[in-house]
């Protein structure tokens, strides 16, 4: 990656601060060593310009499509408890003309982006003891990482310079525009709901995609509506059942649907899952061309979740944190316009309600 001089010194005292905390602890990840810096991983990112790091225009309708030129990527995204990893080929990229909203629905990396509240990007080359690891990061208006696309040793390298190049913002600025986190809306009592509206309404669903309409009808939460929607359409789950749902599905080769996202992106998965390990609390899928890390002890709830569709009934397993926020949910491999499959809602249906 060629650079130009930028207004960040190597010397910077959180570039310092960085080198001296990773000598210390070299296997530290990024954003761990953001934390343990009091700074977000996009302000830490930003103090490597001039290193090994260019800062890209925010041009995210020309910058997605151009992905695709990359090749065989990995792409990446988690949440607090859940990171999501997939191979392939970043096509059929579109971006909604308002720029708020985009899809990538290549048939192995699949995107759901929600851009209203992406900030700032960055092209990284960083050095390791396997070689030059490049990446392109996408970061929110609060430093967190919505996104990131990994060059593999299948890639494209000689495509990487020439995007950089087009992409490269003209000031190489290492200020980041941090915004404070947007204040989330207080939850309506239980009382306050319409549960006999709120039940209606989701017996007379056609679509799992008016699933959220449905909770902002009715100003519930998602575990709020879980609890008030009746066992006909939600049971709650011991959270220990969640990892042996994938092992089974492994075992039986069922094909099925991982979501991953945060604010800002949803990944998703589609197809088996075949090597999985322990490690720790984290359950692990370490697939060639799927990776799934799970912190189980971040996961406080778990649930059974019916939906109605013209397709007939919808069956995911739905995995919360103590926030209530969804760390990972699970669906049988599907198309829209046919049923879900009987050996995945076998497997969703075995494990006994609390």
């Amino acid at each position: 990656m060629s650079l130009q001089t930028s207004t960040t010194s190597p010397a910077s005292p959180l570039y310092q601060a960085w080198q001296t905390l990773r000598s210390e602890q070299p296997r530290l990840r990024t954003r761990d060593a953001a934390q343990l810096l009091s700074v977000s991983e996009a302000e830490l990112t930003a103090s490597r310009l001039g290193v090994d790091t260019v800062r890209l225009r925010p041009d995210w309708a020309g910058l997605l499509p151009a992905l695709g030129e990359l090749g065989y990527i990995m792409a990446l995204t988690r949440n607090e408890h859940c990171v999501h990893e997939r191979k392939g080929y970043y096509r059929e990229v579109s971006v909604m003309a308002n720029g708020q909203m985009g899809l990538v629905v290549s048939a192995d990396i699949d995107l759901r982006l929600f851009m209203s509240g992406w900030a700032s990007v960055f092209a990284v080359a960083e050095e390791s003891p396997r070689g030059t690891r490049r990446s392109v990061q996408i970061f929110d208006q609060q430093g967190t990482a919505v996104h990131k696309v990994f060059l593999t040793d299948d890639s494209e390298l000689a495509a990487w310079e020439p995007l950089v190049e087009r992409f490269r913002a003209e000031e190489q600025i290492d200020e980041i525009d941090l915004h404070p986190q947007p204040e989330q809306v207080q939850a309506k009592p239980d009382a306050e709901i319409d549960v006999d509206a709120l039940r209606d309404g989701w017996a007379a669903l056609k679509d799992t995609h008016h699933f959220f309409a449905l909770l902002k009808k009715h100003g519930a939460e998602r575990t709020q509506a879980l609890r008030l929607a009746g066992t006909e359409w939600a049971e709650q789950l011991d959270t220990v059942e969640l990892p042996p749902l994938l092992e089974e599905a492994g075992a039986r080769e069922v094909p099925i649907m991982v979501f991953v996202g945060n604010r800002h992106c949803i990944q998703i998965h589609s197809g088996p899952v075949s090597n999985l390990k322990w490690l720790d609390t984290w359950f692990n899928v370490l697939d060639p061309e799927f990776n799934l890390h799970l912190q189980t002890a971040g996961v406080t709830e778990l649930w059974r979740v019916r939906k109605p569709s013209t397709d007939g009934v919808i069956t995911s397993w739905e995995a919360f944190d103590a926030e209530g926020q969804l760390v990972v949910q699970l669906f049988g491999a599907r198309k829209p316009g046919i049923p879900e499959r009987d050996d995945w809602r076998a497997l969703a249906e075995a494990a006994p309600a609390l």
